[in-house]
């Protein structure tokens, strides 16, 4: 079960806001590990995750809400993640990503405390301080920098499974059941209805820009 930093009167009212959703990549996505070109894979399981919590977003908000990944790598997966997923932007080579988020926010007007940001490790913290809600992929290795991002107020839900296991779907899930209509979400998409279908008319229209930083 995730770990709730803060109450659930205030988790809403973070929520109440978001109107996109970020993914960091390694460490989320996957366990971290790259191969030699590095690149890192995700999880079928975690991508469903992905596409159930923009359909709730949709069904709650009536319009697609922006989703993008920052990863201070140039990964392959990623960016065929980002392509067959139809997410608005793939953001890769940042190493220092509110560069990134920054360019995210301007691109779709959006305000920073009106995005989910899910993430695990310590790059990621600058693009955690500024959105409004805040999701950590958690581990046990990483267990003293949860409590310092705990401390510095930059993390608002804790997932008890890492990223290697499926905890991008436990952080999905956990922000799904915060929005109160996750028996609805599960409806449509088992039935695949025609509102379902309305959602990803407008997903697949989205067409992904791939954004390379060249440093």
């Amino acid at each position: 079960m995730p770990r709730f930093i803060h109450s659930e009167p205030e988790l809403l009212r973070r929520l109440a806001r978001t109107k996109a959703v970020l993914f960091d990549w390694d460490g989320v996505f996957n366990d971290g590990f790259k191969d030699a070109d590095g690149g890192s894979p995700f999880s079928e399981v975690g991508s469903m995750g992905v596409n159930l919590l923009r359909f709730a977003l949709w069904l709650r908000n009536g319009t697609l809400p922006k989703a993008a990944v920052i990863t201070g790598q140039h990964n392959p997966f990623a960016e065929r993640f980002g392509q067959r997923e139809r997410l608005h932007g793939v953001y890769m080579g940042f190493t220092n990503k509110p560069e990134a988020f920054d360019a995210f926010l301007s691109t779709h007007g959006l305000q920073a405390d009106e995005v989910a940001f899910f993430f695990d490790d310590v790059l990621d913290l600058p693009v955690a301080a500024r959105c409004g809600l805040r999701v950590m992929i958690g581990s046990t290795v990483t267990a003293w920098l949860i409590e310092q991002a705990i401390a510095r107020d930059e993390v608002d839900i804790v997932t008890a499974n890492s990223g290697g296991d499926n905890g991008l779907r436990e952080a999905t899930d956990a922000v799904i059941a915060l929005l109160g209509h996750g028996a609805h979400v599960i409806a449509h998409r088992t039935a695949y209805s025609e509102t379902y279908q309305r959602y990803l008319g407008e997903r697949q229209a989205v067409e992904p820009v791939v954004l390379r930083n060249a440093r």
